[in-house]
């Protein structure tokens, strides 16, 4: 059965390329772009991992991440944190609110892959 994951990403580009090289992994991908309702999108989708982008439209990536977390159905969810923003407080921030991994944009292919696959290593 092949892994899922849901991408919660508001750009199109980047939307499109993880979904591609994820897919081409044997991932099952699903994606939403936007803040709003995205914690209702992870509880009704019930991915194995999520790929979290800390600016959305409508609510912050790190205020979804805190509402995941303090969810007895989410608070294990391996959430991988994508951010343009690199510096120490956005990696601090992350971590603080429950981050299973945080990565920079731009990425590599390779290293998406690698960090998804160890966050669902049995």
């Amino acid at each position: 059965m092949a892994k899922h994951v849901l991408i919660i990403e508001d750009e199109p580009n980047i939307i499109e390329a993880i979904s591609f090289i994820l897919s081409r992994d044997g991932w099952q991908v699903d994606t939403h772009s936007n803040g709003h309702d995205a914690v209702a999108v992870v509880r009704a989708r019930a991915p194995d991992l999520v790929i979290l982008d800390v600016m959305l439209p409508g609510r912050s990536g790190y205020d979804i991440l805190t509402d995941l977390r303090a969810n007895p159905e989410t608070q294990d969810l391996p959430i991988l944190m994508l951010t343009a923003r690199g510096q120490a407080r956005d990696r601090e921030m992350a971590e603080k609110a429950g981050a299973s991994r945080f990565m920079t944009k731009p990425f590599s292919n390779a290293d998406v892959i690698e960090a998804l696959n160890a966050l669902v290593a049995p």
